[in-house]
């Protein structure tokens, strides 16, 4: 009998003879001559110099230079990236950026949900419907500001511990919370948990000493147990009090390896420390910074384990990513959702292993059913539907990403290494370095949320008309020093003007146009936004205070009479859209301007006061 393989071998070369040749495919770049650098730069610069004078123009190179954009922390952003070799490595290996291992795409990662309601008849309830509805693991804030620790216990009495894994923290009793949550858990030979001891990160946050005794004793109640989880060092503490994303990472590296001198120091190895820590950050709607900045902390943490010994296949780190706090609103909170779902992706395309998504209308109190409902399916859907889950590593080999992943881990690095040449994480909060670390990147922030350079849509840009923040029951305030490193979100500053604009009833500015709407349209929709964020209404009527909005030709023929007009009519104070200049001799006649660039916080500020609002309170602070 003829060999099959061979007849049929035969059979395919007599087809291929007898059928004709396949057209060739031609190449995407084909007859396109190759280009480079210079060449982009050359085109670049054309662009540039269309609106610069002929003695500044740009070069190729001062073109890029010119498109290139800063981050915080020292990062900074190119406007082209050429293709590098580098070797990318592979997942659960060292260097570790690629991440802790595989990933599993019927599980992409663990969905975990934030319960903080101190009723544990609700949290019972908010928990099932959770665990009924996609969530795979739960997350319970206990102490002052949420479950007490004696009722815990009710609060997961639905849970089967052997299916869904269980995490606690806490900012006012983390011992206690986790003492409470060994006690549920009993000796079940197979559940998981977190016991989320952060001694550093509560006491940063409520201003006092941290106290590092307790580990020792949980840890190695903790490390008798597979996949358990003693400590959770959070970065999100320095990152919500407004501290850039390399700060917050190098002092969390910082402090989990303070915590693991002192587990040694009482007796447990750090190659037995090591797999006790988890790592919680912050995740931002910038979605490559968040990707990077994941990538880059496993880069990091894997490192100091080889350091301590560590062997190479237990050097991953596992990462939990929560939707950050500071970018989340009051304000027309929907947009929050929207913010999200960025997080979500670039925590994902970074290789978190558990995501947290706080609900949208978490400003405004304790979330509701509805709000849980979002939180879940935002990352739910985009794991099952959008499938963004299944790849391992996808941004891996993209030459933006991993240079912006180089750039994060060598600056959290040196970061990293100033925390502890000023004595570790301890002694830096004690003598004040992290706290001038946290007041210098806020002041350049706040610069830039008050000058718009840096936007929060439907706050600040685009806000939202005639929408109120949903009510929801209040949480509790913690009790804290003036040395707290307390939350503080972007957009604060303008919910207080909208606060003093409520109490004001419902303030309104005249707004008068000039010309056709070819002359005032920009302008009168810049106005608006501009009102609009401080909780101002324009309007075509009578007003004590009015903006004149048109075009330098239109002001040239019409200002002045405008302003006699609006004088006439008894308005108090009259304001230009653009600048004073634009009216030449006339510029005295206005009293002010609104341009772009202006610190619109300060100029809405001063508006109020004139309109009669009463002075800021305190402003929500979460």
């Amino acid at each position: 009998m003829p060999d099959p393989s061979v007849a049929s071998g035969a059979a395919a070369a007599a087809e291929a003879r007898e059928a004709p040749p396949a057209a060739p495919v031609p190449g995407l770049a084909a007859g396109f001559p190759a280009q480079g650098r210079e060449e982009w730069q050359r085109l670049v610069a054309a662009v540039l110099n269309k609106t610069r004078a002929e003695d500044a123009r740009l070069d190729g190179p001062a073109a890029e230079r010119a498109l290139r954009r800063r981050l915080e922390g020292g990062l900074e952003v190119d406007a082209l990236y050429l293709r590098e070799d580098r070797p990318l490595g592979a997942p659960g290996a060292m260097p570790f950026t690629r991440g802790r291992s595989l990933r599993d795409a019927t599980l992409p990662w663990d969905v975990r949900q934030l319960h903080d309601d101190p009723d544990p008849a609700t949290t019972r309830a908010a928990v099932l419907d959770d665990l009924e509805h996609g969530v795979s693991s739960v997350w319970v804030h206990v102490g002052e500001d949420g479950v007490a620790a004696d009722d815990l216990a009710e609060a997961l009495a639905e849970v089967r511990l052997d299916l869904a894994p269980v995490a606690v923290s806490s900012t006012t009793d983390q011992v206690v919370a986790a003492r409470a949550l060994l006690d549920v858990a009993g000796d079940r030979p197979s559940c998981s948990v977190s016991l989320g001891l952060d001694p550093f990160g509560a006491a940063a946050r409520l201003g006092r000493t941290p106290d590092l005794a307790p580990l020792a004793e949980l840890a190695r109640a903790s490390a008798a147990r597979e996949g358990w989880h003693a400590m959770t060092v959070d970065a999100r503490v320095l990152h919500d009090a407004g501290a850039s994303e390399v700060d917050a990472l190098a002092v969390a590296v910082a402090t989990g390896v303070a915590y693991l001198r002192h587990l040694e120091a009482e007796g447990i190895p750090a190659v037995q420390g090591f797999g006790q820590v988890e790592l919680r950050v912050g995740a931002t709607a910038d979605q490559f910074l968040t990707a990077a900045s994941l990538r880059a902390l496993r880069r990091v943490w894997a490192r100091v384990a080889e350091a301590c010994g560590v062997p190479e296949p237990e050097r991953g780190a596992f990462t939990h990513a929560v939707t950050s706090l500071r970018m989340f609103t009051r304000e027309d909170p929907w947009v929050n959702v929207l913010r999200s779902t960025l997080a979500v992706f670039g925590a994902s395309l970074g290789g978190a292993d558990a995501i947290t998504v706080l609900p949208y209308d978490t400003v405004s109190g304790l979330p509701e059913r509805f709000g849980r409902r979002l939180a879940r399916n935002t990352q739910i859907l985009l794991a099952d539907e959008s499938n963004v889950g299944r790849v391992t590593d996808p941004g891996g080999g993209s030459w933006y990403l991993e240079s912006l992943t180089d750039q994060v881990a060598a600056a959290v690095w040196a970061r990293f290494q100033e925390v502890e040449r000023a004595g570790g994480p301890v002694r830096a909060l004690a003598d004040g370095l992290l706290h001038e670390w946290v007041a210098t990147a806020t002041e350049a922030r706040e610069r830039d949320l008050a000058t718009r350079r840096r936007p929060v849509t439907g706050v600040s840009m685009f806000p939202a008309t005639g929408v109120t923040a949903p009510r929801r029951r209040t949480r509790t305030v913690l009790s804290t020093t003036d040395r707290a490193l307390a939350p503080r979100r972007d957009a604060t500053a303008y919910e207080m003007l909208r606060d003093r604009a409520r109490a004001l009833g419902d303030p309104v500015v005249h707004v008068r146009t000039l010309g056709t709407r070819r002359d005032f349209g920009a302008r009168r929709a810049f106005v608006d936004n501009v009102l609009a964020a401080g909780g101002i209404r324009p309007t075509t009527e009578h007003a004590p205070v009015a903006v004149l909005a048109s075009s330098k030709r239109a002001y040239a023929d019409q200002a002045a009479t405008a302003v006699a007009d609006l004088r006439a009519e008894g308005v108090q104070r009259i304001l230009l859209a653009g600048r004073a200049r634009e009216l030449g001799e006339d510029a005295h006649l206005v009293d002010g301007e609104i341009y772009d660039g202006m610190d619109v916080v300060a100029f809405l500020d001063g508006l109020l006061d004139g309109l009669g609002a009463p002075a800021a309170g305190t402003g929500d602070q979460r």
